[in-house]
């Protein structure tokens, strides 16, 4: 059986890389299982690809589709024409998507059309907001979907509203949390940390990348303010991409304990989040890793597609109101952040639930002849 597996952007590849593992252990065991790796190259910069091909131990791909840049729909539609030509020259049992990005979407509906059967791993996922792209990928690619590998019992509860059959559903857990398990002994330092005079639970992490918190000057201007002056003069690390560095830059936005770093790497981030005191974002995928770690997350978002983060979890999701920042900032400060839980099968055996199933799905059985124990 082979699989063509499929990453496009930075959150992909945390996803793909134990499943990666899993196939390769399944063909040891003499499985008649293999992959073809295809990196759409919707995220190209060396932080958000290279380095975590390197870190994650995920193979070179077996085609870059080159396919970043653009519109949304510019990139969707190059995507597609590369990948239909990918398919036709390799034509899979099966194409597995992770995820909610543009290439998630792209892949599956490109594979559909060639009569293609569709996996999607972290299926089900629902933020109600339409005004977000990752929606939107979320829900063509779960109506085009033959078999669906879930995260939560929410997950498995929208499919069946939309009216999914029970027998299409496998909750399995989050391959996120398989990687983040997994590389957790490897975290490394970041450079900076001597140089900013970082110490254990003494600084604050920041992620910001929504159009609705960077590129209006007025609300950046304010959550910044909000942590230059409500955080007790501990530092706010954050990563920042180059196009609000630009739009600090151009808003004249002054900064003091907020310190701008370059993007990391995998092991290097994680390592910051896994010691900071708090993390305030407006990521998804961050949320995730913070319930693990236990570490108080504060989203500035008004919705979630992964609310187990908030009900289970350490995450808090407060709005986009600096206002409520700043009381979030309040109870963290004061010791009265909750303690949160791990959801259930988050436990870093997700990928091999995925492959035993495959196993059984496609009658994937030993190999005549196999000398695999």
């Amino acid at each position: 059986m082979l699989v063509t597996i499929i990453a496009g952007a930075r959150p992909n590849f945390m996803k793909i890389a134990p499943i990666i593992e899993a196939i390769r252990n399944a063909a040891q065991q003499g499985k008649d299982m293999s992959y073809r790796l295809i990196h759409t190259g919707q995220h190209y910069d060396k932080k958000m690809s290279g380095d975590f091909f390197e870190q994650l131990g995920i193979p070179e791909p077996d085609a870059n589709l080159e396919a970043g840049g653009g519109t949304q729909a510019e990139q969707t539609a190059a995507i597609m024409v590369r990948f239909e030509k990918e398919l036709l020259e390799n034509r899979p049992e099966l194409v597995l998507v992770v995820g909610d990005v543009t290439s998630t979407m792209a892949c599956a509906i490109t594979a559909q059309k060639l009569q293609i059967p569709v996996a999607h791993v972290e299926a089900g996922i629902r933020s109600g907001d339409w005004a977000m792209p990752e929606e939107i990928n979320r829900l063509v690619t779960d109506s085009i979907t033959n078999y669906f590998f879930t995260t939560s019992d929410i997950a498995n509860q929208n499919l069946l509203n939309s009216g999914i059959e029970q027998e299409r559903i496998f909750f399995v857990g989050n391959t996120m949390i398989d990687t983040l398990l997994k590389q957790m002994p490897k975290f490394q330092q970041p450079p900076f940390w001597q140089e900013l005079g970082l110490k254990e639970k003494e600084y604050l992490v920041m992620t910001l990348h929504r159009p609705s918190n960077v590129d209006d000057a007025e609300q950046l201007k304010s959550l910044l303010d909000v942590l230059e002056q409500g955080t007790e003069q501990l530092p706010i690390i954050f990563p920042m991409h180059p196009r609000t560095r630009n739009n600090i830059e151009k808003f004249g936005i002054k900064l003091n304990n907020v310190k701008v770093v370059d993007p990391l790497g995998y092991l290097e981030f994680n390592y910051l989040v896994q010691h900071a005191k708090g993390v305030v974002t407006d990521s998804g995928g961050i949320t995730e890793e913070t319930t693990v770690m236990g570490v108080p997350c504060m989203t500035l978002r008004t919705s979630t597609e992964r609310p187990e983060t908030c009900t289970i979890g350490t995450n808090e999701l407060i709005g986009t109101n600096p206002k409520a920042l700043e009381k979030a900032l309040e109870v963290l400060f004061a010791g009265n952040w909750k303690k949160g839980g791990i959801p259930k099968l988050w436990d870093g055996h997700t990928a091999e639930r995925i492959v035993e199933h495959l196993c059984t799905i496609f009658e994937v059985n030993v190999v005549e002849g196999s000398t695999a124990v």
